[in-house]
């Protein structure tokens, strides 16, 4: 994700000069915003992958006979508890 204006002028391959239009505090709040949408998202998916763990193993063990399954055995598959 890129925020605001950034100019890099690249001299032999290395950043010589960068200039952004927004404060170095700014930053700071990008980068924990950004840092907290991700923690949380790999949290949500943990729980998710957690709480539907047998869903996920009964699904793996189908295609590894099947190799594919059509939406409708998908379903069906995901409606087991």
């Amino acid at each position: 994700r890129t925020f605001g204006d950034k100019e890099e002028m690249i001299f032999l391959g290395r950043e010589i000069h960068e200039q952004r239009d927004y404060s170095e505090k700014t930053a700071e709040k990008i980068d924990e915003e950004t840092s907290r949408f991700i923690t949380e998202g790999i949290d949500r998916a943990k729980e998710v992958l957690l709480t539907h763990r047998d869903k996920l193993d009964l699904l793996a063990k189908v295609l590894m006979e099947k190799e594919t399954v059509d939406k409708k055995e998908f379903d069906e598959l995901m409606k087991v508890s």
